[in-house]
């Protein structure tokens, strides 16, 4: 491997875009290939960021001329391109989740596991700044034993009813990342209790999915974790979270674009607007995601999310979604 990790990406959709952002920014990576069966979205990125360009990711992955890839293409094609990969000798940071069907995520865990390259899952937000410090004052025991963690997580607006039709669901693909920031701060869930709601989206319910969740989930040491969704908020992006302990608490609120606050006659506090979307609020967090990979790879330590940790939140989101449909919780 030359000084620079040679990167393939392959998908070039929004978060594509977002991934070959940080492989630009990052001094110790180069952009190398880029692959879509989108042939055009391969071409727009690659004259933006460089690297050569295929509609084949296989091309991509055995060509030689990649230490890594970033694989940001359509779910269904996860495991085919990690496997590819594992057997190609290069590294891998997949998006998530691994596939929709956890029969399929487990047929390839052993070799996942035992690869000798690295294969991480793209689970961003535990390099969120402010989780990740909650996290580290947690783990020192700033709030003595760990009691109750909530999450808080809802987007602006849902999203189209296409993407909807092939998501998986709201556990599958927007809890799941719930469940990964309550397995980093509780990694032994024991139980899951989930119920969903359609409120205000005739699509989603059409689809057979719920626009709002609720999961309530037990750790092995009795911690109890709350996880809040919904596919909408007027207000903007509601990303929180709080740790509560024997001792005290912690709580990230949301991000605005600044911290400037307004007082007059007319109002006694204004701040502007929370975030708007994902890829805004959490930017810094796939940049340091894509370091740690990096890093991970040329130090042969897992410091990202392992394929594991991306099966254990499927598990999770399976486990939610049959509590939520026949009302009963889930003993894990």
């Amino acid at each position: 491997m030359g000084e620079k990790l040679r990167v393939g990406l392959i998908g070039t959709g929004r978060i594509g875009l977002v991934h070959a952002i940080s492989i630009d920014e990052n001094k110790d990576c180069e952009l190398t290939y880029v692959a879509d069966v989108f042939i055009d979205g391969a071409k727009k990125i690659s004259e933006q960021f460089g690297g050569k360009v295929t509609s084949d990711p296989l091309e991509l992955i055995n060509s030689g001329e990649v230490d890594a890839i970033v694989i940001g293409s359509p779910t269904p094609t996860h495991i085919g391109l990690i496997d590819a990969a594992i057997d190609a000798g290069v590294h891998a940071l997949c998006e998530k989740p691994i596939d929709l069907d956890l029969k399929k995520v487990d047929a390839m865990l052993e070799k996942a596991n035992s690869a000798k390259t690295n294969v991480s899952l793209g689970f961003n937000r535990r390099f969120d700044p402010n989780f990740e410090s909650i996290h580290q004052r947690v783990q020192a025991g700033e709030v003595g034993t760990l009691e109750q963690l909530i999450i808080t997580s809802r987007d602006p607006g849902p999203a189209p009813r296409e993407y909807i039709a092939v998501s998986g669901g709201i556990f599958r693909d927007m809890t799941i990342h719930d469940f990964d920031m309550a397995r980093y701060f509780v990694p032994n869930i024991v139980e899951v209790t989930a119920r969903g709601a359609n409120t205000f989206c005739d699509y989603i319910k059409d689809e057979d999915d719920f626009d709002s969740v609720n999961v309530v989930m037990r750790g092995s040491n009795d911690e109890l974790i709350t996880i809040i969704n919904s596919r909408h908020a007027a207000y903007g992006y509601d990303q929180r979270l709080e740790a509560f302990g024997s001792k005290g608490m912690l709580v990230a609120s949301n991000l605005a674009k600044t911290t400037v606050r307004s007082y007059t006659a007319d109002h006694s506090e204004q701040r502007e607007p929370y975030m708007e979307f994902f890829l805004e609020r959490y930017a810094i967090s796939y940049r340091s995601e894509l370091a740690r990979f990096v890093e991970s790879v040329k130090t042969g330590k897992q410091l990202n999310p392992s394929y594991d940790d991306g099966r254990q939140a499927l598990f999770l989101a399976e486990a939610a979604l049959e509590s939520a449909k026949t009302g009963k919780t889930i003993k894990l």
